[in-house]
C-alpha cells in the first residue's frame, strides 16, 4: 500500500522531464516538484526509446521519481516493463509508473504485469478512459488518476477554451467523482501548454482545485510557483474557514448562521480541510 504521506498521492506538482534529456534529470529534481516524472512516451522520439530507458534505469535519482512509460500496444511497452522488473529487483525501482492511454483493459492488464506494490498512475485520456474512470480506479495498484487533456480533447474532437475549458468539464469531473468513490487520493489535472504563462498555468490550477483535484502536470519548472499558489488556500478563504471553525464551536455543534449563510456539518468539514491544506 502507497504511504498516504507519498508526494505520489500527496503532490501538487509533476514535472515531466524527457527520458531522452539525461542532462536535465538533475535540475529537475533539484526543481521545486512535488513529484518529477521521467517521460519514456510522448517526449521522446521511436528512434531514441531504447537510449532514453537505459539514460532513465541508470540514473542513481531514478528511485525517488517516476517513470512514464509507453503506452500498451506500442513496440516499447515490454521492454519498459522488463525494464521496471529488473529495477525493482535490484532494489532501484522508481516511485510509481504513469501508464498513458489508460483504459479499463489496459490498466488491469498492465497492473498485472508490473512489480508487486507498484504504485500505478493511469493517465486518462481517451473516451474509452473517461468511460472507463471508475473501473480503472477501482484496478488492483492504482493510487492516484492523471487527466491527460490534451490527448483527450483530441480524441474527442474538442476545442478547449482556456482557462475555463468548459468543454472538458465532463471529464474532469467525471475523474474527480471515480477518484473519491474509490478512496483514492484528489487526481492531478493535466498540462498548461503554454510555457511562458505563468498566469494562466495559476488560473488553470485554481479550476482545477475548485473541482476537486489535487494537483497538476507542468512541463516547465517555471510553471511550479503558480500551481503551488493556487493549491493553497487564499487569504479570504483561510479567513472564512476560521469563522466557520470558531461560530461551529460556540454553536457547539449545531447549525449556526454565518455571513447570511447556514453553517452546518458539512460547510464545517469544508472549513476543516481549508485548515488542514496550509499544513
Amino acid at each position: 500500500m502507497t504511504d498516504p504521506t507519498s508526494p505520489v498521492t500527496t503532490a501538487r506538482s509533476i514535472l515531466f522531464v524527457p527520458g531522452s534529456r539525461p542532462d536535465r534529470y538533475e535540475k529537475a529534481a533539484a526543481s521545486a516538484a512535488d513529484l518529477v516524472v521521467v517521460d519514456l512516451e510522448d517526449a521522446v522520439g521511436p528512434e531514441d526509446k531504447a537510449t532514453a530507458r537505459e539514460s532513465a534505469f541508470a540514473w542513481p535519482g531514478l528511485p525517488g521519481t517516476a517513470v512514464r512509460i509507453n503506452a500498451p500496444g506500442t513496440d516499447w511497452h515490454e521492454a519498459d516493463l522488463a525494464a521496471l522488473t529488473a529495477a525493482h529487483q535490484e532494489n532501484r525501482a522508481p516511485v510509481a509508473v504513469l501508464l498513458p492511454k489508460a483504459d479499463g483493459n489496459t490498466t488491469e492488464a498492465t497492473a498485472a504485469s508490473l512489480p508487486p506494490g507498484t504504485a500505478l498512475l493511469p493517465l486518462i485520456e481517451s473516451a474509452r478512459g473517461v468511460r472507463d474512470a471508475d473501473c480503472v480506479a477501482d484496478c488492483e495498484g492504482v493510487v492516484r488518476l492523471v487527466f491527460g487533456s490534451v490527448d483527450y480533447a483530441h480524441d474527442i474532437a474538442a476545442t478547449p477554451h482556456p482557462p475555463a475549458e468548459d468543454e472538458l468539464l465532463y471529464a474532469r469531473s467525471t475523474l474527480v467523482n471515480a477518484s473519491r468513490a474509490a478512496a483514492l487520493a484528489a487526481p492531478v489535472d493535466g498540462v498548461t501548454l503554454a510555457l511562458d504563462d505563468e498566469e494562466l498555468t495559476e488560473r488553470e490550477a485554481r479550476r482545477g482545485r475548485a473541482l476537486g483535484f489535487g494537483g497538476k502536470l507542468a512541463l516547465h519548472p517555471r510553471q511550479l510557483p503558480g500551481i503551488h499558489r493556487a493549491f493553497l488556500p487564499t487569504e479570504a478563504e483561510l479567513a472564512w474557514a476560521h469563522r466557520a471553525v470558531d461560530a461551529a464551536r460556540r454553536s457547539n455543534g449545531g447549525a449556526v448562521r454565518l455571513d447570511g449563510e447556514i453553517m452546518d456539518l458539512p460547510r464545517l468539514q469544508q472549513a476543516q480541510r481549508i485548515l488542514r491544506q496550509t499544513e
